[in-house]
């Protein structure tokens, strides 16, 4: 079950929110429900990112592996191809 919120918008803001939700077609509640929805998902997104990156940073420090970017490069290449490739060979810092 959905359940209210109220947000205050600076009259600026609400008059463009207003014109662009009608020019598009839409209500002004989904407009900025679909901005809402759109803007968690980026963040949830990022956050994930982020997350992962930090993990292969610690990663790296822990085993000293990391990849030639050319070598990640090609083998993406020869996958994106079609092709059998084998994946690169992780060298030590």
């Amino acid at each position: 079950m959905a359940s209210t919120t109220t947000i205050k918008l600076a009259p600026e803001l609400k008059a463009r929110v207003i014109e662009l939700a009608g020019r598009t077609g839409r209500s002004t509640h989904g407009f900025i429900i679909e901005a809402v929805e759109r803007l968690t998902a980026h963040e949830e997104k990022m956050r994930d990112f982020v997350e992962e990156a930090l993990a292969a940073d610690a990663d790296i420090e822990r085993t000293g592996e990391v990849y030639r970017a050319d070598d990640v490069h090609a083998w993406l290449d020869q996958l994106a191809a079609g092709e059998h490739a084998k994946p690169p060979r992780a060298w030590r810092k």
